[in-house]
């Protein structure tokens, strides 16, 4: 059973969505503002809400039927018959239960740091990523269904990832926070497009119309482009700001991941089976994640 249940929490998955939060927090202790207990429960809580998510695409995928024979990613926990649709949905009360208190508990040590507003805002911020979490797949008007997901996906995993971390340290909105907060909002995008483009003729038949089935799948490519070299473009414009301003010369390092996204750009401009795509997706997700831990370590430890 606890096979089953680590299957649907789908844990390939966990290191992309807590880029976002090591790029803030990175930010943040560059600026003296690192505090060990916020970055814990900031970790904690990113991972509650991305469980959710997983356990919520089982159960609403399976719900419309879109988890069927065609389906080419690997195989979820309700389709398999691992887990009933019952107790996913308990797992998803459990989890979505533990995240937000998880959350409320991250905004409680921060209370010193924020504004009676700023408190108001990170509640209904938390709320909000849970009811994110859970729509994109599950109910009659779920978004993933409707070409949305993207957006989201930049959002969350971006925007509200980095500048939302990052301000929870005390900090107040500064710009350059913004960049990398659109790279790690983009490449997250990026790999909800390499699913999206791998599933495309499944989507399609069960009527999921995903930014790639609006598309079509040449035009998706060219799409996909775009999120990641616009992102490399935010991401090299941090990196080197921060590198000059700081004379910190070791953050190009951080730039070395950057070589894989190109020779992945070449590997899906090429591609003519979406099918053959899935392997893609592991490759950005880590990508990115190691680009976060290169720019938040070299950022504050290495000598300069």
């Amino acid at each position: 059973m606890i096979k089953a249940w680590l299957h649907a929490a789908r844990l390939r998955t966990l290191p992309l969505s807590l880029s976002g939060i090591i790029v803030g927090s990175g930010l943040a202790a560059f600026l003296d503002a690192f505090d060990g207990q916020i970055f814990a429960f900031a970790l904690l809580t990113t991972i509650g809400f991305q469980v959710l998510s997983n356990f919520a695409n089982d159960l609403g995928d399976s719900q419309k039927g879109t988890d069927n024979a065609q389906r080419v990613g690997p195989a979820r926990a309700i389709q398999s018959g691992q887990l009933s649709a019952a107790q996913m949905k308990m797992g998803m009360w459990v989890v979505g239960i533990f995240s937000l208190l998880s959350a409320f508990y991250l905004i409680k040590l921060s209370v010193p740091n924020l504004s009676s507003n700023a408190i108001y805002f990170y509640i209904v911020l938390a709320l909000a990523c849970i009811a994110a979490a859970i729509t994109y797949t599950v109910g009659k008007n779920a978004y993933g269904y409707r070409g949305l997901g993207d957006i989201m996906v930049f959002i969350f995993f971006g925007l509200v990832s980095v500048i939302g971390v990052f301000m929870l340290y005390g900090e107040a909105f500064e710009w350059i926070v913004l960049f990398p907060a659109i790279s790690m909002g983009l490449w997250s995008t990026a790999v909800l497009n390499l699913n999206n483009l791998r599933d495309i003729h499944n989507d399609a038949q069960m009527n999921k119309r995903t930014m790639v089935v609006k598309l079509g799948f040449q035009k998706a490519k060219f799409y996909h482009v775009f999120l990641v070299s616009f992102g490399l473009a935010t991401w090299f414009f941090t990196v080197y700001l921060l590198a000059v301003s700081a004379l910190n010369y070791y953050l190009f390092i951080a730039l070395v991941p950057s070589i894989g996204f190109a020779l992945h750009l070449r590997k899906v401009v090429q591609n003519t089976v979406p099918a053959s795509l899935d392997p893609e997706l592991k490759k950005v997700a880590l990508l990115t994640f190691i680009s976060s831990v290169l720019f938040a370590f070299l950022l504050n430890f290495a000598p300069h």
